[in-house]
């Protein structure tokens, strides 16, 4: 039986990277033990294994010492004062494959003509917040009178991105690494990040992040749009960055969603905050968690008194139990962006691209299911 030669440390580099300690894959791969002992090595098969397992390139294991992996793009993350360390494989496999369905869309714009987005780049870190949110949600038709009228915030997020889609940014909402549903995305490593292209704009959210999050998530990276920068986001409604491009953004995603003179009209103060923080959540179908921080940001509560109700109302949405299935062909759609699946469907039954490659940036190797997909979204 043919056996590979393989570094122990790069076994012990291969665990780390992949969140996995030594006593979980042992369980997993009763052999591994013995590999990290040195008293055998790993068949090709069984090092094929492990490789999946802890979902590292088989390549990597062959290498002397453990390769470089920064994030593709810029990283406005932090932790306190500090940068956020090494990525994990999820995040990086999650970027990759966005960036992949991007240059595809990309190349397909330009062959049907299609001109570039006016709106990428368009603002800077000196233009004026509320005139930058108010040109947002005038291009996306967020209208906050039209918000009003909506049953539920619920059904204005799907809007909303829904509205950015149109427009022409790529909005892609998934939970998981692709559509394995066995690597779901942490969203305290991401929350959402943003690929500026003036063809193929992206915006990916993390939809293991509670519905609340995730439209203050696609406020902000569109706002990174406006301003032409790409990067993984550190949003964050309670701690605000301390200047540059993060807290500029943080600045836009909250005038878009709640201007702030508006709020300053509709509050009353005599309320007790719990019973504005509902009100005015209903009025702008906004979450309860962006209420507040508007409501701070017009100087009728403390940081300290922000920090409190943000905590209490955020473990009260937490608690909400997730709904379970769903429509798996509405999910799919929303994972890669409508826009996308149409486009790729198109161009695939028209032949001008492979179904192997469709079949790869959608995720799935069915037939039958592309075309169930195809009909869903109106392409013949």
């Amino acid at each position: 039986m043919f056996r590979v030669d393989v570094k122990t440390e790069m076994l012990e580099w291969a665990c780390v990277r992949g969140g996995f300690d030594d006593a979980e894959l042992s369980e997993r791969l009763p052999q591994f033990t013995a590999w990290m002992s040195g008293e055998v090595n790993p068949t090709l098969k069984q090092l094929e294994k492990f490789a999946r397992t802890v979902h590292v390139p088989v390549g990597y294991l062959f290498l002397q010492e453990p390769p470089d992996e920064p994030l593709p793009i810029p990283d406005f993350r932090t932790i306190g004062s500090g940068a956020v360390g090494h990525p994990s494989p999820d995040l990086l496999e999650t970027i990759y494959l966005c960036q992949q369905r991007q240059e595809w869309f990309r190349d397909f714009a330009r062959s049907t003509g299609e001109g570039a987005c006016q709106f990428v780049g368009n603002a800077r870190l000196n233009s004026n917040i509320e005139t930058v949110a108010t040109e947002i949600r005038h291009a996306l038709g967020f209208d906050v009178a039209e918000r009003c009228l909506m049953r539920t915030w619920q059904e204005a997020l799907r809007q909303f991105i829904e509205q950015a889609d149109e427009l022409g940014v790529l909005v892609m909402v998934n939970g998981v690494v692709g559509n394995n549903t066995h690597r779901k995305l942490d969203p305290d490593e991401f929350r959402g990040f943003a690929l500026c292209d003036d063809m193929a704009p992206l915006i990916f959210i993390n939809g293991s992040d509670t519905k609340s999050a995730q439209m203050f998530t696609l406020a902000h990276e569109i706002a990174h749009i406006w301003l032409g920068e790409t990067g993984v986001s550190d949003v964050e409604l309670v701690r605000s960055p301390t200047g540059g491009v993060e807290s500029w953004c943080n600045r836009v995603a909250a005038e878009i969603l709640v201007p702030l003179k508006m709020l300053q009209n509709e509050y009353q103060q005599n309320s007790e905050l719990s019973d504005e923080v509902i009100r005015l959540a209903k009025c702008y179908k906004v979450s309860t968690l962006v209420v507040l921080r508007r409501i701070h940001d017009a100087g009728y509560i403390t940081h300290d008194e922000l920090w409190a109700a943000y905590q209490l109302e955020l473990a009260r949405l937490r608690a909400i139990p997730k709904g379970s299935g769903g429509n798996f062909y509405l999910t799919q759609a929303a994972r890669v962006s409508k826009s996308f699946a149409r486009a790729l469907i198109s161009s695939t039954l028209e032949g001008q691209t492979p179904h192997r490659d469709a079949f790869q940036l959608l995720g799935f190797s069915k037939l039958a299911t592309f075309r169930e997909l195809g009909a869903r979204l109106g392409v013949a």
